[in-house]
């Protein structure tokens, strides 16, 4: 019934201009801003994780929205293409062929864990496929149903109050409303954040269906940061400092956080008390749920336990979880690779030290799909065959930076080769949105059956690429003419 109200509130808003969808979105924004008290209250009660946090995230998740509704107001995500009848087109006459992208249908979204309001009930899964014109049924996840529910209320609430669709945003809560929701013949696609192990599971399930649907999961990444010699010698304590602070920040619980770290090997003495003394001030505090508690003590017990890793700072599993850094050589990864693949969702890292750095580019070469890849390097460090290898396994590759930190902008890709995701695009920014469309093409159709993006006329003033000129109407605050690209 869920799913079915979902698509009578698509097939309802479909037709909706880029400005209408535009305000529902906006006004879901400030719903979520005026009821933040009371957000961050029910999310302090039912995760482990500070105010200040939880603020920062309601904070993204409110400008992700506005974001997303500025960019479908600009009409940039139709993709609005004409080619006008050419009787002497190169290849012969040509008819009038109009194309633009358009609404999938109904999405199904399962939130994370690790980032409650960022990555959840209204994060970018969610907020992306409705700025898409679709609807969305979304699975609250188990960590924080209470949470989930209440921010569920807030937006349909906005919904409601903008005059959308009833039933274009639900929520559905338990294991088998989950599989019912990815079996579905009237969901189209699914969006998930979440283990390597329930994505895959499911991954296999949206393929399975008679009709399979598109799956965009992010399950998870090691994001391995390469130093090279020269950056070694001139900032290593400063390099390790970075490291310590990022694969910590969240209690180590963000999918960014920095799993691997490749350095010159010989001098683990140092390397040890530089790391021990950047954690020494570490406030500790519980992990998300006593389930990620204990697969974290596994994960790192079952790293510890394999051939050629030791400890280098030692850490502890109670409660609020102490740091802990494992070391091994680039012998032994070699040996047995899948050292490099063990992810420890928890405040824990592998330093992993090489002998010359010319076998970096192997060592790459070992690593499975990453959602980030970092190079710590000096300017005048030749570096490109080895930068040319990370692009291939990730979908974001840093410059003497730290992963941890996914900003929600126009340029940002969140993704990478699986096993970081099933798909090559993005969960964040406004190129998210483009996943939940799909192109139509319109040939020789009568001027007015055809929709608004594709008219001679415009009516929706969006930018459209005429004879493979785009032609891009000015917006609110350009000068007439500014907008306009032959």
């Amino acid at each position: 019934m869920t799913v079915d109200a979902a698509h009578a509130a698509f097939e309802k808003g479909r037709t909706a201009d880029p400005g209408t969808r535009a305000s529902w979105l906006e006004a879901m924004a400030a719903g979520l801003e005026n009821d933040a008290e009371s957000l961050v209250a029910t999310a302090v009660q039912e995760t482990h994780l500070g105010e200040p946090r939880l603020r920062g995230e309601l904070k993204r998740t409110v400008f992700q929205l506005r974001l997303l509704a500025e960019e479908i107001r600009s009409g940039e995500h139709l993709d609005a293409t004409i080619d006008r009848a050419d009787p002497d087109w190169g290849m012969g006459p040509r008819p009038d062929l109009r194309r633009l992208n358009v609404s999938i249908g109904v999405v199904g979204v399962f939130g994370a864990s690790n980032f409650p309001f960022a990555f959840s009930v209204m994060g970018g899964d969610s907020a992306s496929a409705l700025a898409a014109g679709c609807a969305v049924v979304h699975k609250a996840h188990d960590g924080h149903r209470n949470l989930a529910v209440r921010t569920a209320e807030t937006v349909m609430a906005a919904l409601e109050t903008s005059g959308a669709p009833s039933g274009l945003f639900s929520l559905v809560t338990g294991r088998a409303a989950a599989e019912a929701l990815v079996d579905h013949p009237l969901v189209k696609a699914i969006g998930f954040t979440g283990s390597t192990a329930g994505g895959r599971a499911l991954f296999d399930r949206a393929a399975a269906r008679p009709e399979p649907i598109p799956f965009f999961g992010e399950l998870g990444g090691i994001n391995a940061v390469f130093v090279t010699e020269n950056a070694w010698t001139a900032r290593r304590d400063e390099i390790l400092s970075g490291y310590a602070a990022s694969f910590t920040l969240g209690m180590g619980q963000f999918c960014t956080k920095p799993g691997l770290l490749f350095v010159p090997g010989g001098k683990a003495d140092g390397v040890r008390q530089v790391l021990s003394g950047a954690l020494a001030d570490f406030a500790a505090t519980q992990l998300l749920s006593p389930r990620l508690h204990e697969g974290y003590r596994q994960s790192v017990q079952n790293l510890c336990s394999t051939t050629g890793v030791h400890v280098l700072v030692e850490g502890d599993f109670n409660e609020a979880p102490a740091p802990t850094v494992l070391r091994t050589t680039s012998a032994e990864v070699r040996n047995d690779p899948s050292i490099l693949r063990q992810e420890m969702f928890g405040p824990a890292s592998l330093v992993v030290e090489y002998g010359d750095e010319s076998e970096l580019l192997e060592l790459a070469g070992l690593l499975e799909g990453q959602l980030t890849t970092t190079l710590q390097a000096e300017a005048d460090d030749e570096i490109s065959d080895l930068a040319a290898r990370l692009a291939d396994l990730s979908g974001r590759v840093l410059w003497n930076g730290w992963p941890t930190g996914v900003t929600v902008s126009y340029a940002q890709h969140h993704g990478g080769p699986y096993p970081a995701t099933t798909s090559a695009t993005t969960s964040v920014g406004t190129a998210a949105i483009r996943r939940f469309l799909r192109p139509v093409a319109y040939q020789s159709f009568p001027a007015g059956r055809l929709p608004e993006p594709l008219q001679d006329s415009n009516p929706w003033n969006v930018p459209q690429r005429v004879d493979g000129q785009w032609h891009r109407p000015a917006r609110p605050g350009q000068t007439p003419g500014s907008g306009d690209q032959a």
